[in-house]
């Protein structure tokens, strides 16, 4: 709708994760390192949690346009709390045939597959995401299933992407065999105002578009609405630029980022937030 008033090739703010336009600033780089590194160090489990909407999807997303040919990569996103059989769900992320076996044979058939995938000169990568919804009766699963890893030969290795509750639960005294097989972790933090400037500007630059849309100012409130979530940040910033197509505005003002909270938090959308947002200009931060 208001892609070429505001010159853009495409829309900046879309909510679905897209390694095109992730910003790499502090927090999403180092997050993005921990992973790299627990990948490339055959660490047996990594664990990387954040809020909701804190891009912990995007940056699987951009890990998995990084991974080797030498990498076979098994991708549950699905969790849920009726899960039902892991085994299942990691064949069938493998693309394994799981139908009509029985749960012996469930292993036998993973067990066969990642021993293959190692003597072929590959490793096997199990990634869950929204992790925090499997039971702790699950997890200690997982933790059994990682035991096909046998002296130095480490033929599975485990990601596991969650909110902040997954961390909370793998601090239960029951899941502590669990915790021990965590070689890499890292929480993502929320983006402070300076990296909210920054991270909105580089997805108008991205789209195609002049960042000054967004002034300093008008980001300053964006960052105090969203609390720093990245789709937060999206949501507002997309329904910004509606209201200001609406108008024919070619520069997206405080007043009008107060005017779309105003109406989300009347329709019931939005936490309120009661004292007075700052609205000073920000300025930038060279090591976000």
């Amino acid at each position: 709708m208001y892609e070429s008033f505001y010159g853009f090739e495409e829309k900046p703010f879309s909510l679905l994760p897209d390694p095109a336009f992730l910003y790499l600033g502090r927090k999403h780089r180092m997050a993005l390192t921990m992973l790299q590194y627990g990948l490339m160090n055959n660490a047996g489990f990594t664990v990387i949690t954040g809020e909701i909407g804190s891009g912990k999807t995007t940056l699987i997303r951009q890990l998995l346009d990084e991974i080797e040919a030498d990498v076979t990569v098994g991708l549950i996103t699905n969790t849920h709390e009726s899960f039902g059989d892991l085994l299942q769900w990691v064949l069938m992320a493998y693309g394994l045939e799981y139908k009509g076996k029985e749960k012996v044979e469930l292993y036998e058939t993973f067990v066969e597959f990642v021993v293959n995938e190692y003597a072929e000169g590959r490793r096997a990568v199990l990634i869950i995401d929204e992790a925090q919804n499997l039971s702790p009766k699950t997890l200690e699963e997982l933790r059994m299933l990682s035991n096909v890893n046998a002296d130095k030969n480490q033929v599975l290795q485990m990601i596991m992407v969650g909110q902040p509750e997954l961390r909370t639960m793998l601090m239960l005294p029951s899941l502590k065999q669990f915790a021990q097989r965590v070689s890499v972790s890292h929480h993502l933090d929320p983006l402070n105002s300076e990296e909210t400037v920054k991270y909105i500007h580089h997805r108008v630059s991205v789209a195609g578009g002049d960042p000054a849309v967004f002034p300093p100012k008008s980001c300053s409130l964006i960052w105090y609405y969203s609390r720093g979530v990245p789709r937060v940040i999206n949501s507002l910033c997309d329904t910004a630029l509606v209201y200001g197509f609406a108008e024919q505005r070619k520069e997206i003002e405080p007043e009008l980022i107060k005017d779309v909270v105003r109406d989300r938090k009347a329709g019931g959308l939005f936490p309120t937030r009661e004292d007075e947002p700052p609205v000073q200009p920000t300025g930038t931060d060279d090591g976000a």
